[in-house]
């Protein structure tokens, strides 16, 4: 192979748990063709996201090399913390990623130029499915082993959903469905105040909500229904009259010092931090937790639910910022949608998650079923 080649390497790594069971993924592509040339797939025992993700990395430039060492390289992928600071604009600060950053710049001085790229996630859908399957192998005490199309993708370096969004074409095979309902009610939303972990029990409204969405989902088959561990998800998720599953990872953002406060409270206490935290999604409140900390963990929780109910349909029963998380998600959108997207109490979303990657919206924020009820935007 002559040098200067030009390779791409589509990189992801994730953690069920966040920590939790960790595995990275990474393909490498001829940058003319599309064609997949290497595939690259591993458990790492318990680990968190970024540090699966810089795994994923080293892993992707390992495989260029050994396509050809003397190539271009285009790196591809849906971390934008590790994109960031591999092109030297962000600085590596966690002491557990220093030395993956490190390895990965020591790999990438070797070829020829090596450039990074953030990509949305519907995009990166392959080394995504890589990551998945190493640690699938791993839970069922298996090997990964890797697959090779052989032939090129049909549109390379993009996710088909131009034509599944129009309706132009049937899908390659059917999505899992999930129908994500917000809990009812509380004395915290009726005053307004942040209750990310706070133990509220709903309301009278609150009930008559819920029972409301229950009469309305009551017909509808689901193979799982899963709930957030807080009471008022809780509580919502037994107005259904069903069997339910408990994820923690569903469970509200942790608000740190502000649970409990009214958003006035917070502006007067804490002004500098809550300006930080509404420009910011990187920046947590005070001893609390960021909006992509709970992304990451949500995310965790939705790739379980989609490998242990492939094209079925799930109830998630949870809270406004995790269902804005996967919707955030489903758009494939920045981060700083989450500071644009309402969500009432017991409104129902519904995203359809395709195998190969992308995701469709299918509704959004649908409270028709508690219009009668004065006080369901409360």
């Amino acid at each position: 192979m002559s040098a200067g080649r030009r390779l791409v390497v589509e990189a992801d790594g994730g953690s069920r748990g966040n920590p939790g069971p960790a595995g990275y993924g990474a393909l490498v592509r001829d940058a003319g063709s599309g064609e997949v040339l290497a595939e690259r797939a591993g458990s790492i025992g318990t680990a968190t996201n970024n540090v699966a993700e810089y795994e994923g990395l080293l892993a992707g430039l390992r495989a260029a090399a050994d396509v050809d060492p003397g190539a271009d390289v285009e790196v591809r992928m849906d971390s934008k913390l590790v994109v960031e600071q591999m092109s030297g604009r962000w600085k590596v600060k966690h002491p557990s990623m220093r030395p993956l950053a490190a390895e990965a710049s020591g790999l990438a001085s070797r070829f020829g130029r090596v450039r990074f790229v953030w990509v949305p996630r519907a995009r990166n859908g392959h080394a995504d499915r890589l990551a998945n399957e190493a640690m699938d192998a791993a839970a069922a005490g298996r090997t990964w082993e890797p697959s090779i199309p052989q032939s090129p993708d049909p549109v390379p370096h993009q996710a088909p959903t131009t034509n599944r969004l129009s309706g132009w074409m049937a899908p390659p095979a059917p999505p899992t469905t999930t129908v994500l309902l917000r809990h009812g009610q509380t004395p915290m939303s009726v005053e307004k105040r942040f209750s990310g972990n706070v133990e509220a029990a709903l309301t009278d409204t609150g009930l008559h909500q819920v029972a409301a969405a229950a009469d309305r989902l009551r017909d509808e088959p689901f193979d799982a229904v899963i709930s957030s561990p807080l009471k008022r998800a809780r509580q919502t998720a037994d107005a259904l009259g069903r069997d339910y599953l408990i994820d923690e990872d569903l469970r509200e953002a942790d608000f740190g010092v502000w649970e409990g406060l009214t958003f006035a409270e917070v502006r007067e206490r804490f002004p500098d931090e809550l300006n930080a935290w509404l420009a910011d999604p990187a920046v947590p409140p005070p001893g609390g937790e960021s909006l992509l900390g709970t992304v990451a963990r949500v995310t965790a929780a939705r790739n379980r639910i989609l490998a242990r109910y492939p094209a079925g349909r799930v109830l998630i029963v949870s809270h406004v910022t995790p269902i804005k998380a996967l919707t955030q998600l489903a758009l494939a959108a920045e981060p700083a949608v989450l500071y644009r997207l309402h969500l009432d109490l017991v409104s129902i979303t519904t995203v359809d998650w395709y195998s190969d990657g992308p995701a469709v919206l299918r509704g959004f924020n649908d409270t028709h079923h508690v219009a009668h009820l004065v006080t369901a935007g409360e």
